[in-house]
């Protein structure tokens, strides 16, 4: 690529508070071009406008009309960004009030990433109890899913959930060491809204997306008396990868599912 058409890409992807230029779509190299569409670049620049914490979460984003004079584009490009952005659960709409930054407490995504479902009665409610959390040196494979470097620290938590007073799913979180730091057992007991939440809240941190694992073990000794169930009972493995914004891993969460009374639920589109 030569220098001029490198600028030009480099000033599709630029944005700036006071006069943001009108993006265009980016151009490729030699007979593969790579073309992005309009309403895709609107996304990715407003998006940069959540990561950076210029509308943060549950505030309300400025209207379609002033964004697309913001970013010099139709006011149909914008609400194609816009929708695309709801559909990944980054903003949320409300009828007659406008478009908000997506939250964790918001109740429709509480329970975005617990697909665990009881066979009889609604899907939440369940409790939590923390049994450990202690900052250490991470090993090797929870810093090869965090990318972090040699040396580098991460949280280990460890918790129980709760349905109707009985122990459903054991949890190993591992989280970026630098990202929570002074995150302790009593805070995270303390706090009354999902767990996300406090993540979002306290530490700025928001869970996008995530990539998970599914596979059937066994349940060793300490599997086995935490859930209160006989060595060897079934439970569903569930490994995720939860990242934020940029595609950034940021949580390695290890959970055995106790599914005598649940179900693992998920929609495909």
């Amino acid at each position: 690529m030569d220098a001029a058409r490198l600028l030009c890409c480099n000033l599709v992807m630029a944005t700036s508070t006071s006069s943001p230029a009108a993006p265009r779509p980016a151009e490729g190299d030699g007979d593969s071009p790579a073309f992005s569409p309009l309403y895709q670049q609107i996304k990715v620049l407003i998006t940069r406008s959540l990561q950076s914490g210029e509308w943060k979460p549950g505030e309300a984003i400025p209207s379609e009309i002033e964004l697309a004079a913001r970013y010099k584009v139709s006011q149909g490009t914008v609400r194609k960004a816009i929708d695309a952005m709801a559909d990944e659960n980054l903003v949320v709409r409300r009828q007659g009030k406008g478009t908000f930054v997506a939250t964790h407490a918001e109740e429709n995504i509480q329970y975005r990433f617990l697909r665990l479902t009881p066979d009889t009665g609604e899907a939440g409610g369940m409790q939590r109890r923390f049994i450990d959390c202690r900052r250490m040196r991470a090993p090797a494979e929870i810093a090869r899913a965090l990318e972090l470097k040699a040396g580098d620290t991460a949280v280990q938590v460890r918790r129980l959930l709760f349905f109707r007073g009985k122990p459903v799913v054991l949890d190993d979180i591992w989280l970026h060491g630098v990202l929570f730091k002074g995150l302790t057992a009593e805070r995270l007991s303390d706090y009354q809204g999902p767990m996300y939440g406090l993540f979002e809240t306290e530490f700025g941190v928001r869970m996008i997306r995530a990539e998970e694992q599914l596979r059937a073990v066994a349940a060793d000794a300490a599997a086995a008396e935490l859930l209160q169930l006989e060595v060897g009972a079934p439970l569903l493995s569930v490994e995720r990868l939860s990242r934020t914004y940029g595609d950034r891993p940021v949580e390695l969460r290890r959970g055995l599912y106790n599914t005598q009374a649940h179900y693992y639920r998920n929609e495909l589109s």
